[in-house]
């Protein structure tokens, strides 16, 4: 049995990634410490898809190593991304407070660690304890306030603006999980690009190609080098 020593060392990267995920950045140590003891780890291979569009909705997942995407699909066969998920980001969090069914797939894009949560123990411990379902509703509030901003701005910008808006985001993400070089790879495809952006597929690739020979990115298969992350910002208004 491990010593009380070794169960807080086990818990601390728990609670550290915990502490990053804005949903429940609000939470006290003490509720962080109740929320990582039902935290369960998993693991998922490339490609393989953790829940569809239509699935009832039991777990929300943060992920700790890797990552993900949100798509939606269409009755002809087409899919559309709406999300990369990285290392701090929750998914599926909806599940904390109804069983509504999925509203998409997330499937790995590459090997995937990540703390599953499911809907009975935060539930359980929000009724426990009322202070977390408080902090956990003004937390998921303030992130559809952002959404719903982020939407409106969008609507005014040009492709342009939202391809480099889009660059810029996966870049910071990219920092967060602790790349701290000049130049910043990134790991996606122009369409996945152009469906974050809102765009067509040919218009983002044409924006690229400006941005490729400006020096400011170099484009591979799969995957975009970032040479000058902060000239990105020149081109976002």
């Amino acid at each position: 049995m491990a010593t009380p020593e070794q169960q807080v060392n086990e818990i601390d990267p728990t609670l550290e990634l915990l502490a990053r995920v804005p949903v429940f950045e609000a939470l006290a140590p003490e509720d962080l410490a109740r929320v990582a003891e039902v935290a369960v780890p998993r693991r998922f291979s490339p490609q393989q898809v953790i829940f569809r569009e239509g699935d009832r909705s039991d777990t929300c997942y943060i992920v700790k190593e890797g990552h993900c995407r949100a798509v939606r699909h269409h009755a002809d066969g087409r899919a559309i991304t709406l999300a990369h998920f990285g290392v701090g980001d929750i998914f599926g969090e909806l599940a904390m407070f109804d069983t509504d069914r999925r509203s998409a797939t997330v499937e790995a894009l590459d090997r995937v660690q990540a703390l599953a949560i499911l809907a009975g123990d935060m539930r359980r411990l929000m009724r426990e304890h009322p202070d977390i379902s408080a902090k956990l509703v003004v937390a998921l509030g303030r992130r559809l306030r952002e959404a719903n901003e982020r939407l409106s701005r969008q609507s005014f910008q040009t492709v342009q603006s939202r391809v480099a808006g889009v660059m810029a985001r996966l870049v910071e993400q990219a920092r967060n999980e602790g790349n701290d070089e000049p130049e910043v790879e990134i790991r996606i495809t122009q369409a996945d690009i152009a469906q974050l952006a809102g765009s067509s597929r040919e218009s983002a690739s044409r924006f690229l190609a400006v941005l490729e020979r400006a020096g400011v990115l170099k484009q591979g298969r799969g995957r975009i080098l970032v040479l000058d992350p902060a000239a990105l910002g020149r081109y976002v208004y």
